[in-house]
């Protein structure tokens, strides 16, 4: 009987495996550890993890199984992964329920996707029907993909086998936590990864803030000042973005209708200025922004019409093409509209034409070639005004020009850290070129940062190990001084450094330089100084002297024609000086209330003697101050050395907080003593006489809104100040104002001026400067600049009143009131409202 039973149960164990495989298995495939049957075989529970496979590829891991076998239904708990080893995808969640009959299946809450490597869903609660091969969301979503492309959705459909994504409120970051990274934002929009097309509603591009780098490095390297302050003020505060109803796009171009793009930042109210177009389409393969039916609208007010025109697109270092515009004013050749055009010729060299056209009928046509090398740089410019007549001299109109150029090479010579050869050329056709074409008229890395004169010429600097070297050849034009006399020939010159010893005690350097000098009326000068410098280092006594000890021998060989101070046969002449310092540094810390400063005082003594002579420069312009009296060379001659014995004198005083070393006080004190008068030494130092003048300063930085900085230097009778100098910074929150006074009389010179400068910030966007100086000497203001002007991230508007009162053969005293506006990264505009105010 009990065999019987036995029997019984070993032949409903065995139907039950043989319908559970002819039914279930034929669905799915169980690798379980543990499995539960309940409710009369219909449901089965798996457990402890393990795995289920179908015929058609899904492969199923997971903690717990709860299989229903009546309506073919699985559910899987439990660090679920889920592989379609035939679509290549992966799906990793928690829950997941898979309706067998439906082909469908559920996640709920966290869950991953990974379709073919390439791209990386995460959502929440997903649906997938396997039968049309697509999943979806109706939860926030995000997909990232092997591009660095970061998607982030409101609700998603992907279809695996077209590879096409539908979905709503699309932010889409390329170049993700990178640098350079743009923002796409789409309402709706569908997205063929395979065919790199799509299409959008309700579009707007958000671009990266530095998108105008590469503008910004070419005002840098045009070293136009006024456009590289307003990058500064504007790099970090722009928000450059493009906006549109629909777009549409492929590998090769994208489109955007009615667009608008602006720069500025985002705020509640509309831009500054934007730029809108009915169509807007970026080329990918030209690498070209088009615009067609473009207005450019300040504060939504339309001023200006472009039928069609382009751009490159942020991404291109160099494409041919027309540069922004800029319009500008000269108080000599009036209004002028700037419009370059930048050509590449080859990979190493690219041109830009930069004509310039005026409404007095007025032509500036200027070519600026550049090609750069692997060991040279080769940079010219050459410019060519016609129509151009001196208001001063009623003279006819005539054409004037400019030729600029600069040749760098890297020899690479053996054996020298560096070995570079330099040669340059200025040269203009009218002497007052440079101060007709002020401002930025003319823009170039090449113009001359000396109006009044020329330099060309050539310099190869090398440096070795033991030595550094310069030598070449100058020519200098002065634009101010007769045809006769104007230009001034150095050929050669050369300049050598070397030192010689080093030990603790201290250095010796050698120091060797030449030149053969062609000017004026066949005057002709050569000269070779040598000099032989010996220094210790500072030496610190027991008591807390600090003291040095310094050494200078010089050899001059000259020779001269037609010349007021070499002679005419060769000359050698050797001459020395020895000085002898020291000072006694003392510290004190002082604490007043919760404040507290370290006071310094600083004694200072200085012995030099020299049996040389000195040939006559008294007529040189030499002026002394406590900064440079204690200095060896102090009289800047560098063929002669200081004759005759003299001592000097010194204190300095400074007291800081040592919370902030900016906030402190310093007052200085300096003469020089010498047994006899020395008639040859400069009489503007006053160190010819016995007792020189007494020269100081003083400092006070120890308030936040007032700092005062005075020179001044008292005659040794202590009557008259020969000397003064100062200015006062007055500042009080938005409010600033500088004073500045300068006065030198007597044997110091002749010089007595005044001005101001006073800003005003009135909040964030709203500031005021006026700028003034007048001539006290002959009665006469030089010039007033008032200045009003508005400021946000991404426009400057302002009124300028300028009135100057210089004048020479093609300058005359002028009077302007000019409005300016700068809208960036576009362009700057500067219009007269009203010229030859002057009367």
């Amino acid at each position: 009987m009990k065999n019987n039973l036995i029997t019984l149960c070993l032949l409903f164990v065995f139907n039950f495996l043989i319908n559970f495989s002819s039914n279930a298995y034929e669905q799915f495939n169980f690798d379980i550890t543990e499995i539960e049957i309940v409710e009369n075989g219909n449901k089965f529970i798996g457990k402890k993890r393990g795995e289920i496979t179908t015929n058609d590829g899904i492969v199923i891991n997971g903690d717990t199984f709860n299989y229903d076998k009546k309506n073919n239904i699985i559910n899987v708990l439990g660090n679920v992964i889920l592989r379609d080893n035939l679509k290549d995808y992966t799906l990793e969640t928690q829950d997941i329920t898979y309706f067998k009959n439906e082909e469908k299946i559920i996640t709920k809450n966290l869950t991953k996707i990974i379709v073919k490597s390439k791209y990386t869903f995460r959502s929440e609660n997903v649906e997938f029907l396997r039968n049309e091969n697509k999943f979806s969301s109706k939860n926030f979503s995000t997909i990232f993909d092997s591009n660095d492309n970061f998607y982030e959705l409101a609700s998603f459909t992907y279809l695996i086998d077209q590879k096409i994504l539908k979905g709503e409120k699309i932010k889409i970051t390329t170049n993700y936590q990178k640098k350079k990274s743009d923002t796409f934002f789409h309402e709706n929009a569908f997205i063929n990864f395979d065919k790199k097309i799509f299409t959008g509603s309700q579009t707007e591009i958000v671009l990266h803030k530095n998108i105008f780098d590469k503008e910004r490095e070419k005002f840098i390297n045009l070293e136009n000042e006024k456009l590289n302050e307003l990058f500064e003020d504007y790099y970090e505060e722009n928000e450059p973005r493009l906006k549109g109803v629909s777009s549409q796009g492929s590998e090769n171009n994208t489109i955007i209708k009615k667009g608008v793009f602006t720069s500025c930042k985002k705020n509640d109210s509309c831009p500054a200025w934007s730029l809108s177009s009915d169509k807007i389409t970026h080329d990918k393969i030209k690498k070209q922004l088009i615009y067609d039916d473009a207005v450019l609208r300040i504060y939504d007010y339309p001023v200006f019409y472009f039928p069609k025109f382009f751009h490159p697109d942020p991404s291109v270092d160099r494409q041919s093409g027309f540069l922004r515009p800029q319009t500008n004013n000269s108080k000599i050749l009036g209004t002028s509209i700037f419009l370059p055009y930048y050509h590449v010729v080859s990979d190493s060299a690219d041109f830009t034409f930069k004509p310039t056209l005026f409404d007095n009928k007025i032509y500036m046509f200027q070519n600026e070639y550049r090609q750069k090398n692997k060991d040279s740089y080769f940079i010219t410019d050459i410019g060519l005004t016609k129509g151009y007549q001196s208001s001063i001299t009623n003279s006819n109109k005539n054409s004037i020009g400019h030729f600029f150029a600069k040749y760098d090479l890297n020899l690479k010579l053996n054996n020298f850290f560096k070995s570079d050869l330099k040669v340059f050329l200025e040269k203009v056709t009218k002497d007052t070129y440079l101060n007709i074409f002020e401002n930025n008229l003319f823009n170039t890395t090449l113009k001359p940062s000396n109006y009044s004169q020329l330099h060309s010429g050539l310099n190869l600097d090398l440096d070795h190990e033991n030595f550094n070297i310069t030598t070449g050849l100058s020519i200098y034009e002065n634009l101010s001084g007769p045809n006769s006399d104007r230009f001034q020939y150095v050929l050669p010159f050369y300049d050598l450094q070397k030192e010689i010893l080093k030990n603790k005690f201290g250095s010796v350097n050698f120091f060797s330089s030449g030149n053969n000098t062609l000017k004026d009326t066949n005057n002709l000068r050569s000269r070779i100084v040598n000099d032989i410098n010996f220094s210790t280092f500072d030496y610190f006594t027991n008591f807390g002297l600090k003291n040095n000890f310094n050494l200078n021998f010089k050899n001059l060989n000259t020779v001269a024609k037609n010349d007021s101070i070499y002679k005419s046969t060769p000359q050698i002449n050797t001459m020395g000086i020895v000085e002898f310092q020291s000072s006694l540094p003392m510290i004190k810390f002082d604490k007043t209330e919760d404040v507290k400063f370290l006071e310094y005082l600083t004694p200072k003594i200085s012995f030099r003697a020299s049996p040389s002579n000195l040939k006559n420069y008294s007529s040189t312009n030499r002026r002394i101050d406590v900064n440079n009296i204690f200095g060896l060379s102090r009289l800047g001659l560098s063929d002669s050395v200081e004759p005759g014995r003299s001592m000097t004198l010194g204190l300095d005083y400074r007291k800081e907080d040592v919370n902030d070393i900016e906030k402190y006080f310093e007052f200085k004190l300096a003469t020089a003593f010498r047994d006899v008068e020395e008639k040859d030494i400069p009489i503007t130092s006053t160190l010819n006489q016995k007792n020189s003048n007494i020269f100081g300063s003083m400092t006070n930085n120890l308030n936040n809104n007032v700092k005062v900085n005075y020179n001044f230097a008292l005659d040794n009778n202590w009557k008259t100040l020969e000397y003064n100098s100062i200015s006062t910074l007055f500042s009080i929150n938005d409010f600033v104002t500088e004073f500045y006074f300068t006065k030198a009389q007597d044997e110091m010179g002749s010089e007595n001026s005044i001005g101001n400068t006073t800003s005003i910030k009135f909040d964030n966007n709203n500031y005021f400067t006026f700028n003034t100086r007048r001539n006290r000497e002959i009665n006469l203001t030089e010039y007033y600049d008032l200045v009003y002007e508005y400021k946000n991230d991404c426009l400057t508007a302002g009124i300028k009143y300028k009135k100057t009162y210089y004048s020479n053969s093609d300058l005359k005293p002028n009077e302007d009131l000019l409005f300016t506006i700068t809208l960036f990264p576009l362009t700057t505009i500067e219009q007269v409202v009203d010229n030859n105010l002057y009367r």
